[in-house]
C-alpha cells in the first residue's frame, strides 16, 4: 500500500542519514560536531537513537539540570546530598551505592545510571539496592560490541536479557555500536589519540559526561578532580571509590592509568583534561572539590576548536 511504500522510504532515509552522519563524524569531529550532527537523527524529538533497549526501544530523555556524581572519595564529608537531588536528573555511574549511610553526601535519587560491562555482577550482586528499588531509574550499559552481541555468545546482553525477564518494568537500555565507535572517534579528535593503539579504554566517567551533554542543558558534576590535582605536593588523599574506604588511592590510580602501556588502561587525566575545556564552552559546573578551568592566555586558542553547540547552552 501507498503508507508501506512511504513507511520503507523512510527507513532508507534514516538508513542514509545515520551513515552520512558516521561518516562525517569518522572524518572530523569534536565534542561540538558530535553533538551537532547528532541533532537531526539521534536527538530528534528527545529520542536518543543511540540508546536501545532489548526490544529495540529508543531512550527518550531530557532534563533541564543534572547532577553527574562520580564515585570519588572526595564526596564523603562534603554533605552535597540534598543540593545534589534538587537536579531534575541526577545520574551515577557502576555500582555507586546511595544507601548504607552515603545518602547526606551523595544523595538518594538516581534517574540514570551508566554501567560498564565489567560491573555487571557487581550489580546483580547489590541488586536488591540497586535494581529492585530502582524502577523509575534508567540504566545504560556499555561494552564492547562481542559482549552486547544478540546471538547467544554475548556475555552482557545474555545477562540483560535474564534481568528484563525477572524485573520487566526496568528500563535498561545498550548504546549501540556505532554509537560506541563515536565515543572513540570522539576521543581521537578532541585528544588526538587513539585508544585502541594506546591499549587504553575510555572510562565509564568518559562515557556518562558524553551522554550528560546531550540529556542535560547544565550538568553539576560532584567529585571530580581538575587534571592537574593529582601534581599538587599536598593534595588530599582518598579513596578511588567513596563506598571503599580502603581500596585503593584515587590519584594512585589515575597516574598508574595515565601513564600504563602494557595492557588495558584507563587515560582518566587526559580524560579530565578534555571535560575542562568542555567546561570552557559548555555549561558544565565542578564541585566538591569546587574549581572552574582557567581561563586560556590571550594568545592561545581553545583546546580542540570548540565552537557553540545549539544543543548545549552556554555559560552566562
Amino acid at each position: 500500500t501507498k503508507i508501506q511504500i512511504n513507511t520503507q522510504k523512510m527507513r532508507k532515509l534514516k538508513q542514509t542519514v545515520f551513515y552520512k552522519l558516521t561518516f562525517l563524524i569518522n572524518i572530523n569531529c569534536n565534542i561540538n560536531c558530535y553533538l551537532l550532527l547528532a541533532a537531526p537523527y539521534l536527538i530528534s524529538f528527545q529520542f536518543k537513537r543511540g540508546y536501545y533497549s532489548i526490544y529495540y526501544k529508543y531512550l527518550k530523555m531530557h532534563c533541564q539540570t543534572c547532577s553527574l556524581v562520580t564515585s570519588s572519595g572526595h564526596l564523603i564529608g562534603g554533605a552535597r546530598g540534598e543540593e545534589i537531588d534538587g537536579a531534575e536528573c541526577v545520574i551515577r555511574m557502576n555500582d555507586a551505592p546511595t544507601a548504607r549511610g552515603y545518602a547526606h553526601d551523595v544523595g538518594r535519587h538516581t534517574s540514570l545510571r551508566v554501567i560498564a560491562h565489567s560491573s555487571m555482577q557487581r550489580v546483580l550482586r547489590s541488586h536488591h539496592e540497586l535494581l529492585n528499588a530502582s524502577q523509575d531509574t534508567v540504566f545504560i550499559f556499555w561494552g564492547p560490541s562481542n559482549y552486547m552481541r544478540r546471538d547467544g555468545k554475548g556475555l552482557v546482553y545474555n545477562n540483560l536479557r535474564l534481568m528484563n525477564q525477572v524485573l520487566p518494568k526496568l528500563r535498561v537500555y545498550i548504546i549501540s555500536w556505532q554509537k560506541m565507535l563515536q565515543f572513540d572517534e570522539l576521543f581521537k579528535k578532541e585528544t588526538g589519540k587513539d585508544r585502541r593503539i594506546s591499549n587504553s579504554w575510555l572510562s565509564t566517567g568518559w562515557f556518562t559526561m558524553t551522554i550528560a551533554l546531550e540529556l542535560c542543558d547544565r550538568v553539576n558534576v560532584y567529585g571530580m578532580v581538575a587534571p592537574d590535582f593529582c601534581r599538587e605536593p599536598q593534595h588530599h588523599s582518598v579513596p578511588y571509590h567513596y563506598y571503599e574506604p580502603r581500596g585503593p588511592d584515587e590519584c594512585a590510580m589515575y597516574i598508574s592509568h595515565e601513564r600504563g602501556r602494557r595492557g588495558s588502561h584507563h587515560r582518566f587525566i587526559t580524560e579530565k583534561r578534555v571535560f575542562a575545556n568542555w567546561a570552557r564552552t559548555f555549561d558544565i559546573h565542578f564541585y566538591q572539590p569546587d574549581w572552574s578551568p582557567p581561563p586560556l592566555p590571550a594568545n592561545r586558542t581553545q583546546e580542540g576548536p570548540v565552537t557553540a553547540a545549539p544543543l548545549v547552552h552556554q555559560k552566562t
